[in-house]
């Protein structure tokens, strides 16, 4: 399976040019006369430096990829194109009946925020007693948006890759616009009301509460920042779409401007108030592991095109330290297993969840110039013994050690994108084998919300950045 072109700059138009056929892209490298030489560290890129790169959007747009013939799939490299063609070609096609939903035409009287702002309750504990449980059903609609949103995207940007049609970038473009560009409509670049617990007995919408004594203002948790988990692939999808005449140069400054807002309130120090982003970020488990996923994403996106760019920015090379010396270390046993999952409800799907998250992490930090993937502490933790640990498991969930999941444990494993993802960075055809025999679209919304990958072939022919 070959891929289409994302575009070609040219002297005399416009646009980038469209190829007929399609055709393999492979990243432009930097040139010494062209490539940018700044390094922008996260608080400078968070704190105003994002003008400089947002004035380069028109410039980075336009950076030509290099045309080469298709590699030959090999048992560790798989033509993820080709296994995903018609999945990926199913899922657009879907996603382009679909209108944008924002969270503006999703309120909550609950909600103490704008309507511009995410806000999101958690259900209550099953086994809680009912006088301990809230009146109200939870408001989730907003975490089902974001999450749809996650999905739709990335499908049809892989979806342009794959063909060139511009129907697709159009429809991803209308969905961001609504998401993150249009003033009347654009969600917040912060969660403060995110997994709000609601009080025992907190009243419904249609209850009458006048007589009632007011209800405590709603306060957001750390576990809340797990929901925009979905934003990841749609940040790793939008340089494919930057090409399309769809987006214009205001609608990627106005991305690029949302997403550094977000960054920065997932990055910079909160003197007072929760701390959300603090608290999710000091976690030894999957919410830990989120926030770094986040972090990463949004870091690169602002990136400028080339490993050479992406080795020496300071913010990620912040985040790859991290990475190396508080992650590793705080979440990885020796053996490889993930010891503050195996406590919660989920033991296994979460381990997959953080399996195929901290893989993300590695694939969006990794240069040919330092890579974690390679990094081991000196007692084994690191990503080559985590996914040996866990293969085994994954390719057959019998072999599970320790208890079963509560709830879908029969629906797992599903197609696990680190499968792919380490296969292809530690040479392991087995690892590729199962993950092209999986299946990769569980049915239940709640095995798909712990799969942060959904398109594989945005992540292994990541373009210049915009």
């Amino acid at each position: 399976m070959t891929l289409r072109s994302t575009g070609q700059q040219t002297p005399c138009t416009s646009h980038p040019v469209r190829t007929k056929h399609p055709i393999s892209v492979m990243p432009l490298m930097p040139t010494n006369d062209a490539a940018p030489t700044d390094r922008t560290s996260r608080r400078a890129f968070c704190s105003g430096g994002s003008a400089l790169l947002l004035s380069q959007s028109s410039l980075m747009r336009a950076a030509a990829l290099t045309v080469q013939p298709s590699p030959p799939a090999t048992p560790t490299r798989p033509d993820v194109a080709a296994v995903d063609h018609d999945r990926i070609l199913a899922a657009a096609e879907r996603y382009l009946t679909q209108a944008p939903t924002s969270l503006t035409s999703l309120p909550c009287p609950r909600s103490p925020g704008t309507e511009h702002d995410y806000y999101s309750e958690a259900e209550p504990d099953a086994g809680a007693a009912d006088a301990a449980k809230p009146n109200a059903a939870p408001f989730i609609a907003h975490r089902d948006a974001v999450f749809e949103l996650g999905l739709a995207v990335p499908a049809l940007a892989a979806a342009y890759l794959l063909t060139g049609e511009e129907r697709y970038a159009e429809h991803a473009a209308q969905q961001l616009r609504a998401w993150f560009v249009d003033p009347a409509t654009r969600m917040t670049p912060r969660l403060d009301y995110g997994h709000v617990v609601l009080q025992p007995g907190h009243a419904s919408d249609q209850t009458d509460t006048s007589a009632a004594a007011p209800a405590p203002r709603p306060v957001g948790r750390f576990e809340g920042i797990l929901e925009t988990l979905p934003l990841v692939e749609i940040a790793v999808a939008i340089p494919f779409l930057a090409s399309s005449p769809s987006f214009s140069n205001a609608d990627l400054n106005e991305l690029h401007a949302w997403f550094a807002a977000y960054l920065r309130w997932l990055t910079e120090p909160q003197d007072s108030g929760p701390r959300l982003p603090a608290l999710a970020r000091d976690q030894k488990n999957h919410h830990g592991t989120s926030w770094l996923l986040q972090a990463s994403a949004y870091t690169t996106l602002a990136v400028s095109p080339g490993d050479a760019a992406r080795a020496e920015d300071t913010a990620l090379g912040e985040l790859r330290h991290r990475f190396r010396t508080v992650t590793l270390r705080a979440q990885i046993s020796p053996n490889g297993s993930f010891p503050h999952e195996l406590p919660l409800p989920a033991p296994y799907r979460d381990s997959l969840f953080n399996l195929d998250m901290l893989a993300g992490i590695c694939e969006l930090l990794s240069t040919r110039f330092d890579s974690v993937w390679a990094y081991e502490l000196e007692d084994g933790p690191g990503m080559r013994s985590a996914i040996a640990y866990h293969f085994p498991f994954i390719a057959d969930r019998a072999l599970w050690p320790f208890r079963s999941d509560a709830t879908h444990f029969t629906e797992l494993p599903g197609r696990r994108a680190s499968l792919l993802l380490t296969a292809r960075a530690y040479q392991r055809p087995e690892y590729a084998a199962l993950w092209k025999k999986l299946p990769p679209d569980p049915a239940s919304p709640d095995i798909l919300r712990t799969m942060p990958i959904h398109q594989p072939l945005l992540w292994i022919h990541q373009p210049a950045r915009i």
